[in-house]
């Protein structure tokens, strides 16, 4: 048996987002290419009978994928010159992807796109209820897997339920990692906290003295977040501070027993924590309303100073954010605090076939494959389209001087003055590497981007893969609501826990609770 049913902690679950990029070749190249897609078609086989290519492939995503507004026909266009294949983008707003997923799953089978992407909450709640193709097979005799370029292994295995995947990962999951500003610390004469006690004084010094060096004392506050609780598991991902080993909702225990981690003192104390932060002025006052671009345009406008977020490109994207406004860039990302120990690395996006698909084999052969080639797809998959999302010419983009054949990511066409940063697959930090010398970005990722993901691999522990039963499907959306109205109330209304937790018993969360953690305990 494989290390498949990674236990749960669910909740709702919505994406966070990346920016595409980058990808092309030569003509000669492009042809080759095109031939052997179509030659494949003659050879790939499945138990003695050819995988038929796909006329036309579906392809439901959110704002992970390159937009039109960023030159998504242009990608598409090249990669249906690659695969010879018609390609249909269904790509909702971003902020409104699960929604949209979940009106589309209820509308009917004949609606379902042949691939979509999903979280690990979608993921597992969507394969027991059959809306996913089983691709264990096709994943165990691919040529990816059998290929050598699989960088970690248990970046697929975290997908498995029980022996069965429904998904390949786009990537590493990735998590969010502490990032404090280095003038702001120097300004308050403090170095960087190692545990709470550290970490609240120097919260203070930047919400009652002067870090930002303008004179004036109490003009800036601490920390700020998109809500004290994360919509997505693994949910406190952005808080990790106050939340320390406290956990909102199921998690499976060390002896495989299910437990509700909102019913246990460690809630408790995670709540009483914020709420004395919270009053005391360290944590921003809208944090509970923030959007994450709220609180990323309050960070680059130098209204506070201690940020978690994800690491990698987005330390590189903080820093210039910083320096446009006229501030200094300079950012410490931290291991984790004594009390954390680790940052969660949460469970990998999924890309997914669904079970209305009318040829699943060939869509893996032919869609989810092939985006891992080691050559020319994984180019388009990772870097985009060349003269549209990165180029090898001569030229100023953004401030910065290339050389004639230095790569270098384009200028953004929706968010000018910055340049593209990674694709769908992230080219700084992959799962399945390129096969040698096929890696047209190689060598062109800033130190700042690889320290900071190796700090976070290096820092971090996984979470574990939500798993649903019927009770869970039935009563965990109320209980959700009622877990967040009340960390809300505790933290914000000064409503103490003692009250919180009644109102929990009195409003059916504790039978609730118990019901679900039954129901997995009973698995």
């Amino acid at each position: 048996m494989r290390k498949g049913i990674y236990a749960a902690k669910t909740m709702a679950a919505v994406l966070a987002g990346t920016v595409i990029v980058t990808g092309c070749s030569g003509q000669t190249e492009k042809e080759t290419v095109a031939q052997n897609s179509e030659s494949q078609t003659e050879n790939q086989t499945k138990d003695g009978e050819e995988i038929e290519k796909p006329e036309k492939i579906t392809f439901m995503v959110d704002g992970t994928l390159v937009t039109k507004a960023n030159g998504q026909e242009e990608w598409v266009e090249r990669w249906e010159e690659l695969m010879g294949i018609d390609l249909e983008i269904i790509q909702p707003d971003h902020t409104a992807y699960y929604d949209v997923l979940g009106q589309t799953m209820a509308s009917g089978q004949d609606n379902w796109p042949d691939v979509m992407i999903t979280t690990s909450q979608y993921y597992t709640n969507y394969a027991k209820e059959g809306v996913l193709w089983d691709m264990t097979e096709a994943w165990e005799n691919s040529d990816v897997k059998k290929s050598g370029r699989v960088i970690n292994d248990n970046v697929v295995n975290s997908l498995y339920i029980g022996d069965q995947l429904y998904g390949i990962p786009t990537g590493p999951g990735m998590g969010c990692i502490t990032y404090i500003k280095k003038a702001w610390l120097d300004n308050v004469g403090l170095d960087v906290p190692t545990n709470y006690e550290e970490y609240i004084e120097v919260l203070d010094a930047f919400t009652n003295g002067d870090p930002d060096g303008n004179g004036i004392d109490g003009d800036t506050f601490g920390v700020s977040a998109a809500g004290f609780i994360n919509a997505e598991a693994p949910y406190i991902q952005y808080l990790p501070e106050f939340w320390q080993d406290a956990y909102p909702t199921f998690y499976q225990k060390e002896d495989g027993t299910w437990a509700d981690g909102f019913t246990e003192d460690s809630m408790k104390e995670a709540i009483k924590r914020l709420r004395e932060a919270y009053e005391a002025g360290y944590i921003e006052k809208e944090t509970l309303t923030n959007a994450t671009s709220d609180c990323r345009n309050k960070f680059f406008e130098d209204k506070f100073g201690v940020f978690t977020y994800w690491p990698g490109s987005w330390q590189k994207r903080l820093s210039e954010g910083l320096e446009t406004n006229g501030h200094d860039g300079e950012l410490v990302p931290i291991k984790p605090i004594a009390e954390v120990g680790a940052y969660i690395d949460r469970t990998p996006v999924a890309l997914c076939i669904t079970s209305a698909c009318e040829n699943p084999e060939g869509v893996f052969k032919y869609f989810l494959e092939s985006a891992l080639d080691g050559g020319a797809v994984q180019e388009l998959w990772t870097y985009g389209v060349e003269g549209v999302h990165w180029s090898k010419e001569a030229e100023e983009v953004c401030g910065i001087t290339y050389e004639e054949g230095q790569f270098h990511m384009l200028e953004s066409r929706d968010a000018p003055g910055t340049q593209y940063t990674k694709a769908f697959f992230a080219g700084d930090n992959p799962f399945v590497r390129f096969e040698e010398g096929k890696d047209i970005g190689e060598g062109s990722f800033d130190s700042m981007i690889l320290e900071s993901n190796e700090l976070f691999n290096a820092n971090s522990r996984p979470a574990q893969l939500p798993v649903s039963t019927d009770e869970m499907a039935q009563y965990n959306g109320d209980l959700t609501t009622l877990k967040y109205s009340i960390i809300a109330d505790c933290v914000t209304q000064g409503v103490s826990v003692e009250e919180g937790m009644k109102r929990f018993e009195e409003e059916g969360g504790t039978q609730w609770s118990q019901m679900i953690v039954d129901s997995l305990n009973n698995q």
